[in-house]
């Protein structure tokens, strides 16, 4: 998945993204609102990582126009206000959930799998598909009850195609999805990830299938 910190307090911010990247997940950082803008112009995000107060401005600024912009990207509101009427106000907003500083990380990513679930409409980490079982919290694929543990960008690119059985992805869709600004990786890199999975995959009756020309979906063998 990836992620938008915004997040003014340098070493709080290294902290996090390097948590989040030991995760598997692609993090990019922005210390202002205009920053985070710019970024928000330029890629696509699972979920955002919002501070409410930055040098250029009030987080909670942010966050309505990026509601009123009709965006559906979850925001989870990092804050050290920790009165009721404040995480109310955040809520009605539009704030997806919200973690009080100084936080537990353990929290943090426990908090950040609850909003993708909830916009994945689904109910627990584990999700389904043939005879093929992905659970996220474990980092771990089942296969006729046999656990095969991931690697973390493996969990995250299987979380992609788990998500939307038979959908196509590009190359450059699962780039923009798995790796940030920073990532100096270029397409080859999704080919062997995608090898890597299908490995994990094998004997199951869950398949990436190659799409010629356009990218890879997961499909049930027939």
């Amino acid at each position: 998945m990836r992620f938008l910190l915004i997040e003014d307090n340098e070493s709080l911010a290294s902290a996090v993204v390097e948590r989040l990247n030991l995760d598997g997940h692609a993090v990019d950082h922005a210390a202002t609102l205009d920053g985070a803008r710019d970024c928000i112009a330029a890629a696509d995000y699972d979920l955002i990582l919002l501070d409410i107060m930055l040098p250029d401005g009030d987080g909670r600024v942010f966050l309505e126009e990026h509601r009123e912009a009709q965006k559906s990207t979850p925001i989870i509101v990092t804050t050290a206000r920790s009165a009721v009427s404040d995480r109310v106000g955040l809520l009605d907003l539009g704030a997806d959930d919200y973690i009080t500083k100084p936080f537990d990380f353990s929290e943090l990513e426990a908090r950040c799998r609850a909003v993708l679930r909830r916009r994945g409409g689904v109910a627990s980490n584990a999700v389904s598909f043939a005879d093929a079982e992905l659970d996220s919290t474990a980092g771990e694929l089942r296969i006729g009850g046999e656990g095969r543990s991931l690697r973390n960008r493996e969990l995250r690119l299987l979380e992609i195609f788990f998500a939307s059985p038979g959908q196509v992805f590009s190359k450059s869709h699962l780039m923009d999805r798995l790796f940030s600004f920073s990532d100096e990786v270029n397409e080859n890199a999704i080919e062997v990830y995608v090898g890597r999975i299908r490995k994990r995959l094998e004997g199951s009756t869950a398949r990436i299938e190659t799409v010629r020309g356009l990218g890879y979906r997961l499909v049930a063998r027939q």
